[in-house]
């Protein structure tokens, strides 16, 4: 996936209609949209897709959906692990694979216990890769139902199997990234993304493949225009204005969430409803007068930061 991707990959929402069941036509509009904004890939059935909402139907049929959608122009990821036997996951994994998709995500929480160590999880890996032979294979340090964070040693031996080929990072830890970097350095087929936008671009100067954050279901232009431009000598003031319009609106964009996201694409003018099946914080008028003022603070940067892909957001 590193050979073909090299920026940003959205974390995709799913839209849904009013009575809640998915919304198709939405979906293949929101697809369009990340597309055009520049995404390098797509993240299909994780955690703000809503996927401990969808039944396994539905996220096989939102996948494929979206596989189809893209016509295989960028490569598409989705989670195929989701609790259960060996046996039961790898059984999973073979049928998201077979909707098209370029790499079956594993949830790490998902494959050790909360108190289980590295080296069970790691035997349970091998397991599992003996059951889905040839399938190319992803982690992703889901935060629900709890957040099991690789070391670099088992990642990088994991990786050194030749079958995984994407980690969504999600450690918030700068050291922690650079250490998983470094010995994976020799893979050119494996790409680190990572979803903290306070070190975008640490990690990227460190080498990651790219970006996975949920901020990307607000601006993805700009999540795009900082992976083409985090290490252009002649943008590096214009960088850290952006770099730090993420850091500040990090608690707006969090909070609510993925309502909250799919309410701001509306006001954007993408055509896709603010349902969400998952149960969280409350949405109301403070909620919505958050989404207005961010709006006029990107205006604000916009005014100071000079990059062409920007100029058609509103």
């Amino acid at each position: 996936m590193y050979k073909k991707t090299s920026g940003f990959i959205p974390v995709m929402l799913t839209p849904f209609r009013e009575n809640g069941q998915v919304d198709y036509e939405g979906l293949g509009r929101l697809t369009e949209f990340y597309l055009k904004s520049g995404a390098a890939g797509l993240f299909a059935n994780c955690l703000s897709s809503e996927m401990f909402e969808l039944s396994a139907s539905e996220q096989l049929e939102v996948v494929s959906y979206i596989v189809e959608c893209t016509s295989h122009a960028v490569p598409v990821v989705a989670t195929a692990t989701f609790g259960g036997s060996i046996d039961h996951q790898a059984d999973y994994v073979k049928r998201m694979y077979d909707t098209g998709i370029d790499s079956a995500i594993v949830i790490t929480n998902m494959l050790a216990g909360r108190m289980d160590t590295e080296t069970k999880f790691e035997s349970n890996v091998h397991e599992l890769m003996g059951k889905t032979e040839g399938i190319p294979l992803g982690f992703y340090e889901c935060p629900d139902p709890f957040k099991r964070v690789l070391s670099a040693e088992v990642l990088g031996r994991l990786v050194d199997t030749g079958r995984v080929t994407y980690h969504k990072d999600t450690s918030l830890d700068i050291d922690s990234v650079r250490a998983k970097l470094n010995v994976t350095a020799d893979n050119p087929a494996f790409g680190l993304y990572d979803a903290y936008m306070v070190n975008a671009v640490e990690s990227l100067k460190a080498g990651a493949a790219g970006l996975s954050c949920i901020q990307g279901n607000y601006y993805p232009e700009l999540v795009v225009w900082l992976c083409r431009h985090y290490d252009d000598p002649v943008y590096q003031s214009e960088v850290q204005l952006v770099q730090q319009f993420f850091i500040d609106h990090m608690e707006v964009m969090h909070h609510a969430y993925p309502v909250v996201a799919k309410y701001f694409l509306k006001l954007r003018g993408l055509e896709i409803g603010a349902f969400t099946r998952r149960p969280g914080d409350a949405f109301g008028v403070s909620e919505q007068q958050a989404m207005k003022k961010l709006q006029q603070d990107f205006a604000m940067l916009a005014e100071k930061v000079d990059y062409h892909i920007l100029t058609k957001v509103k």
